[in-house]
This record gives C-alpha cells, sequence and structure tokens, in this order.
C-alpha cells in the first residue's frame, strides 16, 4: 500500500475523465503530476501540483484547472475537502477512516514499505575499497556505512543488489607495505629499524612481522628485495584484507564479492577493455595540453595513448599508458568496471572519498563508452568526518600511526550509533562527530530519540501482557480504530503512510540519509502523542481493565515500532527494546 500512489492514480484518473468531458484538451502528458505532504500541515493532508503542471500546455488558468478538479475530487468517498490554494495547487483532506486503515495495513502486511520499483534489476554497488595498506579509517567508515545502507535501501526497493570490495592491491602503495612487513620482521628478529622513505610505521604491522617471522625464522634477514618483495607482497595484501575485513564485521557490513586489481595484470583483461574501446574509435594517440595554472617543473608534452572520454561527456581526455608503455591508474578503473559492465549488470554504483572528486567524469565516461550507453554509472562522494569531544577535535589512538581507526570508533560508541549518526547528514556534506552529543539522552541526539521511540512502544507492549492484555499481532490488527479521530493520532499515521513514498524517493536518489531523517520525524510524532496522554487521559495507551481500548491503542503505536525497526534495518541497526 502506498497511499499517496492511490490518491495520484485517482488525480490522474480524474484528470483524464476532465479530458473526456472536454474540461482538459487530450494529448497532456500527466508525468509531472505529484501527490505529496503540503509544505504547511495545517493546509491539509495532501497536496497536488496537477494544475500548475498542466496549465501551460493546456493552454489554461491553473485555478480554472484547480477548480474543476476540486469539485470531482470531492466525489470519493476518500476525500473529504479539496481546496484550491493561491494560484492553482490543490489541498486535499482525507477521511479519518483512511488513516485508520493504514494502521492497519502496517499491522497486517508484512511487507509495508517494501517497493518494486527495482522490478529485480540488477545493481552493484562498490564500496569502501580502501588500499589494502592498513586498518579502516573514521573516514572509511563512513563509506563503509553509506554504501551498505544504500545497498540495504535498494534491495528494500525491489533491486537484485551485489556488494563489492575493488581491492586495490596493483599499484606502488603494495610495495611500499610488503617493505614496512620487512621492516617489522627484521624488528621480530631483534634488529633495529628505521621507517623511511614513506613506509608505515603503524603498530598494526607489528603482528603481521612476527607472523612472518613465525612462518621464516630469520630465512629472509639480509636477503635483497627482488628475493622476498613479490611473496611479502601477498602476505602482507591477506593480512590486510584479514583485518579490514574484521573492521567490517565490527559495522556488521558483509560482502558480496572481494575483486581484486592484480588480477587484472597479465590476464588480458585490460587489453580486451582497451580493445574494446579501440574498435569504437575511442582510443589514439596523441598529446595532451599542459595543466592549467603554473606548470611543473618536469612537465613536458609526451605522446600518449589516449582515451577519447570527451566524446562521452568530460572536459579532455585521458591517458590510460604512459609513453614508456606502463599503465596508468586509469588503465586498470577501465578494464574493472568493463568486467563489471560484462556481468550483466542494469546499474552501477561507485561510493568515492572525497579526495575522487576529479575522477568522476572520466570513470563515467569510460562506463557509457564501454555500455554503449546502456549502463548508467552512479558516484557518491562521501565527505570529510571530523572527530569532537570537550568542544575540541578528537585524536583517539596513534595504534595506526597518523589515522584515527574504525575500530577505536566502534568500540567507543558501538556499532549502532556509529552507523545512524554516519547517515545524519547527506553523503556529500561534511560531518562532525561529537562523542558528546551522540551518547547524550536527549532530542538533540536523533539516534537516542529514534531508539528510545521504539523502546517506549516495547515498554507498553510489555506492560500490557503483564496486566493481562492479548496485544498479539492478530489481536491488534482486528483492533477497533473507529475511536482514532485526535489529531496527534492522526499525524502518526500521516507519517506512517508516508513511509512507502519515502522509500521510493530515496531509493530513487540513491540517498539513505533521508531513511534517517524520515525515522527521526516519526519518531517526533510518537513521542509528542505520548506527550499528549499525559495531559488527556484519553490518549493512553494502557487503561486498566479495558482490552479493547488498550488494543485500539497501542496498535497505533505498535505501527510505529514495526515502520521504525524496517528503517533501522535499513540503515543497519538494531531496534532498542529498552534505554540503559
Amino acid at each position: 500500500m502506498n497511499l499517496f500512489a492511490d490518491i495520484r492514480a485517482l488525480v490522474i484518473e480524474t484528470l483524464e475523465t476532465m479530458q473526456a468531458q472536454g474540461t482538459l484538451p487530450s494529448g497532456l502528458d500527466f508525468a509531472n503530476v505529484a501527490v505529496e505532504p503540503p509544505r504547511d500541515a495545517a493546509h491539509g493532508d495532501m497536496a497536488t501540483n496537477a494544475a500548475m503542471v498542466l496549465a501551460k500546455p493546456a493552454k489554461m488558468k491553473p485555478r480554472d484547472i484547480a477548480d474543476a478538479l476540486a469539485g470531482l475530487l470531492q466525489a470519493d468517498a476518500r476525500i473529504t475537502i479539496a481546496e484550491v490554494a493561491g494560484p492553482g495547487f490543490l489541498n486535499l483532506r482525507l477521511d479519518p477512516v483512511i488513516w485508520q486503515g493504514v494502521v492497519k495495513t502496517v499491522l497486517t502486511n508484512e511487507t509495508y514499505g517494501r517497493s518494486d520499483m527495482g522490478q529485480g534489476k540488477r545493481v552493484n554497488v562498490e564500496y569502501v575499497s580502501a588500499n589494502p595498506t592498513g586498518p579502516l579509517h573514521v573516514g572509511h567508515t563512513r563509506g563503509a556505512v553509506f554504501g551498505d545502507a544504500l545497498a540495504s535501501l535498494l534491495d528494500y526497493a525491489g533491486f537484485d543488489v551485489t556488494r563489492e570490495y575493488y581491492i586495490n592491491d596493483g599499484g606502488a602503495q603494495v610495495d611500499v607495505l610488503a617493505r614496512s612487513v620487512y621492516l617489522r620482521y627484521l624488528e621480530a628478529n631483534g634488529q633495529e629499524v628505521a621507517f623511511e622513505d614513506g613506509t608505515y610505521p603503524g603498530d598494526y604491522l607489528i603482528p603481521v612481522g612476527k607472523a612472518l617471522a613465525a612462518q621464516y625464522g630469520d630465512a629472509l634477514v639480509g636477503k635483497p628485495e627482488a628475493e622476498w618483495l613479490d611473496e611479502l607482497r601477498e602476505f602482507s595484501t591477506d593480512a590486510m584484507m584479514h583485518l579490514i575485513r574484521q573492521d567490517l564485521a565490527m559495522l556488521g557490513v558483509e560482502m558480496d564479492v572481494f575483486y581484486s586489481e592484480k588480477s587484472l595484470y597479465g590476464t588480458g583483461q585490460i587489453e580486451a577493455a582497451i580493445e574494446d574501446l579501440k574498435g569504437k574509435d575511442l582510443i589514439y594517440r596523441g598529446t595532451l595540453e599542459p595543466p592549467k595554472g603554473k606548470l611543473p617543473e618536469d612537465w613536458e608534452a609526451r605522446e600518449q595513448m589516449l582515451f577519447r572520454s570527451t566524446a562521452h561527456g568530460d572536459d579532455v581526455d585521458r591517458p590510460i599508458q604512459k609513453s614508456d608503455g606502463a599503465w596508468t591508474y586509469f588503465a586498470p578503473d577501465i578494464a574493472y568496471h568493463f568486467d563489471k559492465v560484462s556481468r550483466g549488470f542494469d546499474l552501477l554504483i561507485d561510493v568515492f572519498g572525497a579526495d575522487h572528486g576529479g575522477y568522476v567524469k572520466r570513470m563515467k565516461a569510460a562506463v557509457s563508452a564501454l555500455s554503449d550507453g546502456e549502463v548508467p554509472l552512479d558516484i557518491k562522494l562521501t565527505q570529510l568526518v571530523k572527530l569532537f569531544k570537550d568542544g575540541a577535535e578528537f585524536k583517539m589512538s596513534k595504534r595506526a600511526g597518523t589515522f584515527i581507526t574504525l575500530a577505536d570508533l566502534v568500540e567507543q560508541v558501538g556499532p549502532d550509533v556509529t552507523r545512524f549518526v554516519m547517515l545524519t547528514r547527506k553523503n556529500d556534506a561534511p560531518l562532525d562527530f561529537d562523542f558528546d552529543k551522540v551518547m547524550e539522552q536527549s532530542k538533540d541526539n536523533p539516534v537516542f530519540y529514534v531508539q528510545y521511540a521504539h523502546a517506549r512502544v516495547a515498554s507498553v507492549l510489555r506492560k500490557g501482557a503483564e496486566a493481562g492484555f492479548d496485544l498479539s499481532q492478530d489481536a491488534l490488527a482486528g483492533a477497533d480504530l473507529a475511536q482514532m479521530t485526535h489529531d496527534s493520532e492522526i499525524k502518526v499515521a500521516q507519517k506512517l503512510a508516508e513511509w512507502p513514498r519515502l522509500v521510493e524517493i530515496a531509493a530513487r536518489n540513491n540517498e539513505p540519509h533521508r531513511i534517517a531523517f524520515y525515522l527521526y520525524e516519526l519518531a517526533s510524532e510518537l513521542h509528542a502523542l505520548w506527550n499528549k496522554g499525559n495531559e488527556d487521559h484519553s490518549l493512553r495507551f494502557l487503561h486498566d481493565g479495558q482490552e479493547a481500548a488498550s488494543q485500539s491503542k497501542i496498535a497505533l503505536i505498535r505501527a510505529v515500532s514495526v515502520v521504525i525497526s524496517a528503517g533501522l534495518g535499513i540503515l543497519g541497526v538494531v531496534p532498542a527494546e529498552e534505554m540503559r
């Protein structure tokens, strides 16, 4: 059930009736006709822009269309008032029985809010994809939470989702990792070492060095790099990926696929992707224009192999092979996305850190070229996270060297708080993670506020059961809701009715933060109703010795907890049964 979709269908059907009657001309496009909550709740339950968007193509005044539409809509039993406002907006008020029906639907339909919008289309969501050179840090945490919640949201909206981690194990940074582990290996064999030339000094490599020493003893001590580099690359990468998997598990993140960049080299996959682009006349040898601004001292014009990315919306063409024949970083990324396209995905989503902004256009151009424009690529950038405590930026650990780890963060506040807070801002907005705020029990803490709403309902259910009332799902679904007419109760039901619409909007825009915002608003309506019960005893949920009256009141708040639980499930957060 999607009440907003149902009322929109009624509006469209009524507009078609107006065409049949000659009130509206034929041939109008109704695609932009919307039904949504009004900006001001005092104006009604729903509002439609039909008259405004149809006025120009119909060559009519918006007000005239709205007046005619209002008259016909009021003939429907669901509509009690259809009122024209301003130049032609139409505000609608629905019969209270409609809101009572929403509550029953939530309690009887286990899939309430789920959508078939995705129609089973296959979508690949690639996220985290950190270099395997150390534990995940706070920046990775935001990308992990965002990507995971987005994947869950798309699944909830009817897509067939694959969660994927791209292991960046093909570049020079893995050589640096191997050298760093070798230093820890030497240290484990009793030697003094110095971390220089950009090697990684973090303590997290100490156990890796010890594990290497346990396996090889001192056999590699003093050996030239050429004899151990390749083997230590693999050993070190495996150790780091084990650590990264542990970090992800702390957040409740499980990947379907771990894809190795290294697997693209020496297997012909990069060459195959480039050949595909050559066949489309998108590869050529040329010289790029010098970079804008002050030229680097070592810059010189070089002929290179270039991808004609400007043919697919990029600003400049991009090099894929250097003058010495080595592939650029872009080449394996092209091959990797060629593989994704070849796997038959209908949609690709990449979640990148804020420092990858310059990569967006070239990557979109590549996927457009590789798929002949058939497979969209949406790239979501996650902005930086700053940690604060006692009003100042907070540094928690030196264990990792120069950065704060995901593990440190989760150990401080737990996975549920971490995940929810990471979704309280849109992904492309900076986020301040304030330890004092996220642990306080107040309305200003959205995690607490939403969890408190769920826990409050659980408390009422426990007390009702102790009183001997039948508060089973069947009993509540069959409760008489005819007395659910108070404004505060209706507001809760109206917010419940927005859930299916909100899910589709969030999924359509790849914006899981909308779920967190909605849950806060729903929790706010429940808390407001709860507080009203302190003043008006008829709004209380438990009535001594009155099972039927209690069931009718509790049915509404039980529906709230059902939707909160579903929303938290999308965010990867466990609903609280009680607050401690």
